[in-house]
């Protein structure tokens, strides 16, 4: 039997199996649930042949709209009267979902995710999504041995009487048909903030975008809720919803007494724990600075924090958090964490031997911040020091990315500055830089993927987002050292106009990136 590993589990395991040849789905946005954005099982690229003689562009799809998602792969689908494929699923702001073989490009099938008679939603005067917002966030998928799997997706769309929808939708990975009946996306919680009434706080799906990629964990489907732009009202919703029925069975409001507070997180998807824990970066919102006698908030609000939700028993609680002691000036600075992605780290050993279970994650301040997860440190107005390790202005044009995580290191995109790789000794982040890229990377800066066979031949790969896009490669031990980019063999591997949101995927031998208008492909030329 061929074995198949999953990135979406949490253990990172996989990369100290050495199994060359393995082949190695990706199910969700950065790879696994940790959003580490490392693929582990990749034997065919390697330093050594990841250059412009040998590695370039096999082909582009043309679709039918902007890919913001990033793509997902799965090894060895059965697909009915098509035969067995390596297939790649590609979504769209047009609200299709597509399945191509990822080794051609060729169409499988296509879905809409529309209702009868609706179109995607405009750009609701905010120019972040355009020119329609159809499906941004990048979907999870669900695989069920034997029978192919299923697709989880959110859609944006606007019917005929102008009324606005947000639908979570479940569909066949095997033929793209609905395997259960579209989750129309509604939700109340206590609260008198700006978007309650009668003691509840509201979801309005005309105010929102799940831009946050979409968190699978023990069956429950979790989404996070950005605002377009700071057009108020909003507030900070996350939700949860039965893989199996897509019934609601959890919802949070982070910020229900208050304002703003949206899930960004550069699109990086709520990170998780093997413990069922789930981390994330709120934006610039409503902060009570006076806190209970547990050290919470008074009123439940945590705009502009490192936030740690407990899901247990279907029931969504904040069971712990970090934020900074300036947090209500830089919120209204705007100057939060919600631009950047979180990871949960591995365990690491400090240097009495004790084992840490951290995470990390930085955003528009421009420092990093490292949180013991057992003990993030919560709120003190006077200072941090509570907080595990604060590296201040390691980034100083700030973050509005997903940074990535390999072998030792973190690697960190700000927007135009070259990428930094930062280096753990002893479960601590060294302070400057062991390495830096030669390319500097204009807004948004860089969401990094990395490849590696274990921990061998390891590249990190990154889109720059310039009016031609450009993909580039790096020696993940050194990112100094550049392998290959796509302007290297003149306009042979051009791929298209850059977009803010392009993150790479790489499987079996393949980059894969998303573009303003379908996807391209990289790999090893064929032999002339």
């Amino acid at each position: 039997m061929r074995f198949r590993s999953h990135l979406l589990s949490i253990g990172l395991g996989v990369a100290c199996l050495g199994l060359a040849g393995a082949q190695t789905d990706v199910l969700t946005v950065h790879n696994d649930r940790a959003r580490t954005g490392q693929y582990l099982t990749e034997a065919t690229l390697t330093p050594s042949n990841v250059n412009s003689t040998s590695f370039g562009k096999l082909f582009k799809a043309t679709l039918d709209s902007v890919v913001d998602a990033q793509p997902l792969y799965v090894a060895g689908v059965a697909i009915p009267n098509q035969g067995t494929h390596n297939v790649l699923i590609v979504a769209t702001e047009n609200d299709s979902l597509y399945a191509l073989d990822a080794d051609s490009g060729a169409q499988l099938w296509k879905a809409s995710l529309l209702a009868t008679g609706e179109k995607p939603s405009d750009t609701r005067s905010c120019s972040q999504v355009e020119p329609q917002i159809g499906i941004t966030s990048t979907p999870v998928i669900a695989l069920k041995p034997g029978a192919g799997g299923a697709i989880f997706a959110v859609a944006m769309s606007k019917d005929s009487s102008g009324k606005y929808h947000q639908r979570l939708h479940k569909v066949s990975l095997t033929t793209g048909k609905d395997i259960a009946t579209a989750a129309e996306i509604t939700a109340k919680y206590p609260g008198s903030g700006e978007d309650s009434r009668g003691g509840y706080a509201y979801f309005d799906p005309a105010q929102y975008k799940e831009r946050s990629g979409l968190l699978l964990l023990n069956g429950v489907v979790y989404l996070g809720w950005a605002s377009h732009c700071d057009i108020q009202p909003y507030t900070g919703w996350i939700m949860g919803y039965s893989g199996t029925t897509l019934k609601q069975v959890s919802v949070i409001d982070v910020t229900p007494n208050g304002d703003e507070g949206a899930i960004w997180g550069a699109g990086a998807g709520m990170a998780a724990d093997a413990n069922g824990f789930i981390y994330f970066l709120d934006a610039n919102g409503t902060f009570d600075t006076t806190l209970n006698g547990q050290g919470f908030p008074q009123h439940g609000d945590y705009g502009n924090a490192f936030v740690k939700l407990s899901a247990a028993n279907n029931q969504l609680t904040v069971a712990d958090y970090f934020t900074m002691s300036n947090t209500t000036a830089e919120s209204n600075a705007d100057e939060d964490l919600g631009s950047g992605g979180s990871i949960v780290l591995p365990d690491m050993t400090d240097s009495t031997g004790a084992t840490r279970h951290l995470a990390i994650g930085a955003g528009k301040d421009g420092n990093i911040y490292l949180v013991d997860r057992d003990n993030m440190g919560k709120f003190n107005p006077n200072n941090d020091n509570a907080i595990y390790q604060e590296i201040d202005n390691a980034l100083p044009n700030g973050i509005w990315s997903m940074p990535a995580y390999f072998n030792g290191k973190v690697y960190f995109g700000a927007q135009n500055a070259p990428i930094r790789a930062f280096q753990f000794t002893q479960a601590r982040l060294a302070a400057a830089p062991v390495a830096t890229t030669p390319t500097t990377f204009g807004y948004p800066g860089a969401s990094p993927s990395v490849s590696a066979n274990g921990t061998a031949n390891g590249i990190m790969w990154a889109v720059q987002n310039n009016s031609t896009a450009v993909l580039h490669a790096y020696s993940a031990d050194n990112i100094g050292v550049e392998l290959y980019n796509s302007n290297q063999a003149g306009s042979r591997d051009h791929f298209g106009n850059g977009n803010k949101f392009m993150v790479p995927t790489i499987a079996n031998g393949k980059v894969y990136v998303g573009t303003p208008n379908g996807v391209a492909a990289f790999g090893l030329l064929a032999a002339k």
